[in-house]
């Protein structure tokens, strides 16, 4: 026993990392890190410039640096102007339906349990996952003038939806469907049922409650649903093209009006249409940029 003792204490310990070998090794750890973190901060900003930022680039160079001032011609351009009314007016009347529409149905998949939800929950994804051209060919079929099955009875009656306006704000409506709801939906679920209990039990109306709590808590999820409605909706071009018919001075909208300058070989005006689109989706997520830190504030 004696001897075992001995050699047990005679054993050699585990040397103690030196602490300027630890330092080295954290270093040499962090100058990875560093390594990786600017590769990955290389390869973003490479795709960036080359998906998003050359390309705009190239359309501002074309609208104003390639010898005239297209923008400036394209909006003395009646057909354009046209076609930019139509286009604005489009886009104010899906942000309208699809806000309604998208807080309720928001409210109605969170806070209520009925048969089919979750087959309506996915149904509400259509959009974003069909072909703007399928969309376009089943609002035609379905509220066409001929062989709609609701468009013709409502054609006979002197309601015309479809290459008309009203079809150019249901297939902006369609396509946008989704934004406002799946921006509102996390929140809802988020922000729970407690404050509304404690309302209701205080003897709050459904109406108040909604206005003074459920309001407020999900307005910023759905000023972003929104911005992103304005978005999509500006720049539709697949669904319209189908029902609207494109008719210049009717129911041509702005990016049907580029595909027509384009293919007219007026591309200075193609492009400065197009800068005016891309403005305008640029502009809304810069407001929504600055306005969301002032909520943390």
């Amino acid at each position: 026993m004696a001897e075992t003792a001995e050699r047990g204490a005679a054993a050699p310990q585990p040397a103690a990392p030196q602490p300027a070998a630890t330092d080295a090794a954290e270093g040499a750890i962090r100058e990875d890190l560093g390594r990786g973190l600017n590769l990955r901060q290389l390869i973003v900003v490479i795709y960036l410039v080359l998906l998003v930022g050359w390309p705009l680039w190239r359309v501002v160079q074309e609208t104003f640096f390639s010898g005239q001032n297209y923008l400036i011609s394209a909006l003395q351009d009646p057909a354009i102007q046209h076609a930019l009314q139509v286009t604005v007016a489009a886009t104010a009347w899906a942000v309208a339906l699809n806000t309604v529409f998208g807080i309720t149905l928001g409210i109605l998949l969170v806070r209520y349990e009925f048969p089919g939800r979750r087959a309506l929950s996915a149904l509400l994804d259509l959009p974003t996952s069909v072909s703007p051209i399928v969309v376009g060919m089943a609002l035609l079929l379905a509220y066409g003038p001929i062989h709609g099955v609701l468009g013709g009875p409502l054609f006979e009656l002197g309601v015309r939806l479809i290459f008309s306006f009203p079809g150019i704000v249901l297939a902006v409506t369609f396509v946008s469907l989704p934004l406002v709801l799946r921006a509102v939906v996390p929140v809802l679920q988020e922000v729970g049922t407690e404050q509304e209990m404690a309302a209701k039990s205080l003897g709050a109306s459904g109406l108040q409650v909604l206005r003074r709590i459920t309001l407020p808590s999900i307005r910023w999820a759905a000023a972003y649903g929104i911005v992103l409605t304005v978005a999509r909706a500006v720049g539709e071009f697949g669904a319209v093209v189908i029902v609207s018919g494109g008719v210049v001075g009717q129911t041509e909208t702005a990016t049907i009006a580029v595909q027509r300058l384009h293919q007219g070989f007026e591309t200075g005006h193609a492009y400065a249409v197009g800068f005016l689109l891309a403005l305008i989706s640029v502009a809304a997520l810069a407001v929504l940029t600055i306005l969301r830190p002032s909520e943390k504030r």
